[in-house]
């Protein structure tokens, strides 16, 4: 019995059959199915490892030429202005300058009458003359006196009395000159006369008119004004990146609106020695020759320097720029990672910026960098764009 149990039956070979049968439909199946889904899930993987390393566009520094031309605003302002104020109060009886005229140094602009200055100083006059009589008698006393002493016809008391006397005729005589001469002084501004020569470039005297030389509760009058034309100052606003090359002594074309395609020649002559706060720019004058009067004081000016460069200056397109926190930088590539760069600005050029500061020259800037972009990040260069 038992050798015959061991012998399988057709119906028992048939049962395994069908069990190897299932188990390699199953392994078809497994292997037709999950592992393309597990060489889909890898190449996914890959792909999205290589998605998350940007590719970003590069290109090098160039570097800035030797001189340039730096063009900035300016105002042209007289090398001298002055307003004509009176220093007097009185009519004005007359004027002989009106706008535009050139004058001279000294030259007679008005009269003005002042009648009242005139009856005082004739007074004080003759007070004075009064003084003068009485200390004449006072030193003919004291001198009598002196002499009549010798002979003790006088006593001492009535000579000391002489002197005193005399003394004090001369302090007299002496206040009463001061007043005159104070008083011929306030006359002599009857005659309003030029400070220095220029151009009148205002008048305001109206003969008739009543002026005064002003008070805590009057306003003056300003009679004229005079502006010497024959140098201008510029004034020029030197932005603080360009003010190391801001030193008196250097040369610059001003050149005005109102006379297209001519260059005057003008001269640094001093700078304010500080960067204002609030614009940060550093104030320069410059000196301009004009013995022709051609240059019309008032004038907007642009101002034509020539500046060379101080060390390794380049520049940049302003796509390369990057605004955060830290200040100006731009993104580096170095060995497949990213390097952030702090950058000093120089001049603006529109479409590029000097960079004074912060680049060797050999860096591979990167172009329109993304925001998220950071220190340390892996990039992928385009080898197309690389320049």
């Amino acid at each position: 019995m038992l050798e015959l149990d061991a012998v399988p039956t057709p119906r028992r070979r048939r049962h395994w059959l069908a069990m190897v049968v299932a188990l390699v439909v199953v392994g078809g199946a497994f292997a037709f199915g999950a592992l393309p889904r597990d060489a889909a899930a890898r190449t996914v993987r890959a792909e999205t490892a290589a998605l998350a390393v940007p590719t970003v566009s590069v290109i090098h520094p160039a570097r800035a030429p030797g001189g340039q031309e730096l063009v900035l605003p300016g105002d042209a302002e007289p090398y001298n202005s002055a307003p004509i104020f009176a220093r007097t109060n009185g009519y004005l009886t007359s004027w002989s300058a009106d706008i535009g005229a050139h004058v001279t140094q000294g030259q007679l602009l008005a009269v003005i009458a002042t009648p009242e200055i005139d009856q005082q100083l004739a007074q004080a006059r003759g007070t004075l003359a009064v003084g003068e009589a009485n200390l004449h008698l006072t030193d003919s006393t004291a001198k009598r006196y002196t002499e009549l002493l010798k002979t003790h016809a006088v006593s001492q008391q009535d000579v000391d009395n002489a002197v005193g006397a005399f003394d004090a005729g001369r302090a007299t005589v002496e206040t009463n000159r001061a007043n005159v001469r104070q008083l011929e002084q306030l006359q002599s501004f009857e005659q309003v006369r030029a400070p220095f020569d220029g151009v009148i470039t205002a008048r305001n005297a109206q003969i008739g008119e009543l002026v005064n030389s002003g008070s805590s509760t009057t306003p003056q009058t300003e009679l004229f004004h005079v502006v010497q034309i024959d140098k201008l100052r510029v004034y020029v606003k030197v932005p603080e990146a360009s003010s190391q090359y801001a030193t008196p002594g250097i040369t610059a074309d001003v050149v005005l609106a109102s006379i297209p395609g001519r260059h005057f020649a003008a001269r640094l002559v001093r700078t304010a020695n500080a960067i204002d706060p609030t614009t940060r720019t550093l104030l320069v004058e410059l000196e301009v020759d004009n013995p022709t009067g051609a240059l019309l004081a008032g004038s907007y000016a642009e101002v034509h320097f020539k500046i060379g460069s101080n060390g390794d200056i380049y520049t940049l397109p302003v796509e390369t720029l990057i605004f955060r926190k830290d200040g100006l930088q731009v993104a580096t590539v170095n060995a497949g990672h990213v390097v952030m760069k702090s950058v000093t600005p120089g001049h603006d050029f529109g479409d590029h910026l000097e960079i004074v500061q912060g680049l060797d020259g050999n860096e591979a800037v990167v172009v329109n960098p993304p925001d998220f972009l950071s220190a340390g990040d892996a990039v992928t260069v385009a080898k197309s764009t690389e320049r």
